[in-house]
């Protein structure tokens, strides 16, 4: 969830969704072995459409893979919670810039598969 959380910095808490979850939040879900937190960008019927705040792909992931919600998170000793106003205004933000920066995500790997074929880097 780079860049809102980084590993070995922030303290998460994670609470058990007492209902479906919505637009925005963040869900703790399991693929395979390991355990994903990523936010979800459409709510379907019997899935999520999921993607993380620094990727550029969706994932469909079933209602019964969902195992908690992100609550609030908390870094250098500051509390943040998932209903402050500023954190509301943040997601918001950065997925309204999304088609921007997958636009520049893609622009900049063309140029380096261009540069690596011209034995620039």
């Amino acid at each position: 969830m780079e860049p809102m959380l980084r590993q070995n910095r922030d303290l998460v808490i994670i609470r058990v969704p007492d209902c479906r979850l919505k637009k925005y939040d963040v869900a703790l879900y399991r693929r395979g072995g390991s355990y994903i937190l990523h936010r979800v960008i459409r709510v379907c019927d019997d899935h999520y459409l999921i993607r993380g705040d620094n990727t550029y792909a969706l994932e469909t992931v079933p209602d019964t893979a969902v195992i908690g919600v992100l609550d609030s998170f908390h870094r250098k000793g500051k509390q943040y919670r998932t209903t402050d106003r500023s954190y509301q205004w943040y997601i918001r933000l950065w997925n309204f810039i999304y088609p921007l920066r997958a636009f520049c995500f893609r622009v900049r790997r063309f140029a380096g598969r261009i540069a690596r074929k011209l034995h620039l880097l």
